[in-house]
């Protein structure tokens, strides 16, 4: 069953303002993710690009989105998973991008496969970004 916006809201102690709810809505009903420009389009002129942009920042901040990079290096955002918090991000997933439609899609299920970095180095983030043609469009 999945969470109302509501009650991921509460679950991570985030206040329920009108922006906040109707984003968060938006990220509920896509199954991919979402560029700046493609939250700003559905929300204006109802809110503005600072309000846009303090509630990616604030989701980001308490994990409730995650950013995703595709090939045109623009970040595109998605909602984590339950397994995220504010002070852990899990989300060590394989990114999908359709050549046909553009969308890209979190795979959950297909993680990152573990990485040995020389000595001296160490892993803040990883990336894993895979195109091809996906199910909608095949």
């Amino acid at each position: 069953m999945t969470k109302s916006h509501q009650q991921i809201l509460r679950d991570f102690r985030l206040r329920s303002t009108n922006s906040r709810s109707d984003i968060l809505k938006l990220f509920i009903d896509q199954p991919h993710a979402l560029s700046y420009s493609d939250i700003e389009k559905e929300v204006s002129p109802q809110y503005d690009r600072v309000t846009v942009y303090r509630t990616l920042k604030t989701f980001l901040t308490k994990g409730m989105i995650h950013k995703v990079l595709d090939d045109h290096g623009a970040p595109k955002y998605a909602l984590c998973s339950t397994t995220c918090s504010q002070t852990h991000h899990h989300h060590n997933h394989v990114h999908f991008k359709c050549s046909q439609c553009g969308q890209t899609s979190c795979l959950e299920k297909v993680e990152i496969p573990t990485i040995s970095l020389p000595a001296g180095f160490t892993i803040d983030e990883m990336n894993l970004l895979i195109q091809g043609v996906c199910q909608a469009c095949k």
